[in-house]
């Protein structure tokens, strides 16, 4: 199946690893042109020589997701003419939600939904220009089944989603598609993480805390950030027209709910 998406502008966020990266390289192979975003330069300048180039124009953005207008800025000054963009930031630290600090939720919802917001905000002028927008923000399966230890990111996942949900419905007649990608357990550094502080706090052995979340889905392990920018890219294609507005899990049917 042709994904029809050759020639496309794709604006990557946290590209430097994990599902962004995997999303960058897989968005290049179909010959969309990607412009990576994060804020460590040399990073960006690895992943962008590891991107399959076909006569493509790749580029990257330096730019601090605590500071949105400043990234805001960043974009509008690269020309914004992106048809594709791709919300993706780390989560916040874990933790119960009862002993956050208020500086922890303004922190997270600073990242990811203010800058999801200012992202979609420079982006969408060129995209109804083109009557053609795929704006796909990377969640977590959080948002149907909030998850043990991660209370802000349970807290803030909510937020954005149905701020993504308001703006399908805004944005839907303009040809401009906004879905959500809802990972499960991702073989990432910030797994490696989540796993390393469950230890700390269980007292058992890092394997055992694996073994532990592996079995959590029917599918018996985590899922390869490959596998979750396979979704990502169908829903950025022509083929995913008539899908807006919706969660989609890759999950490995660890969600319980539908």
């Amino acid at each position: 199946m042709e994904l029809n998406i050759e020639g496309k502008n794709a604006l990557v966020c946290g590209s430097t690893q994990g599902i962004g990266k995997a999303t960058a390289i897989s968005l290049a192979e179909e010959g969309v042109n990607v412009t990576l975003v994060a804020r460590n330069e040399e990073k960006l300048k690895a992943v962008l020589s590891e991107l399959p180039n076909l006569n493509q124009n790749h580029s990257y953005i330096v730019a601090d997701f605590t500071k949105p207008e400043e990234l805001k800025e960043k974009i509008k000054a690269s020309n914004g003419e992106f048809h594709i963009l791709i919300n993706n930031t780390g989560g916040p630290a874990g933790g119960p939600v009862f002993f956050a600090d208020l500086e922890e939720f303004d922190r997270a919802f600073t990242m990811h939904l203010k800058c999801n917001h200012l992202l979609v905000q420079a982006v969408v002028p060129f995209m109804k220009k083109e009557r053609y927008g795929r704006v796909i923000n990377v969640i977590s399966t959080s948002v149907k089944q909030p998850l043990d230890g991660l209370g802000v990111s349970n807290t803030i996942r909510g937020a954005v989603a149905n701020w993504s949900k308001t703006m399908a419905n805004e944005l839907g007649q303009f040809g401009i598609t906004v879905n959500n990608v809802l990972p499960g357990a991702t073989a990432t550094e910030r797994l490696n993480e989540i796993i390393n502080n469950k230890s700390k706090k269980t007292g058992k052995t890092v394997k055992e805390v694996t073994e532990t979340m592996k079995n959590a889905a029917p599918a018996k392990r985590f899922a390869q950030p490959e596998e979750v920018a396979n979704a990502i890219v169908f829903l950025a294609s022509e083929r995913a027209s008539f899908i807006n507005g919706i969660n989609v899990p890759v999950d490995g049917g660890r969600t319980k709910s539908l």
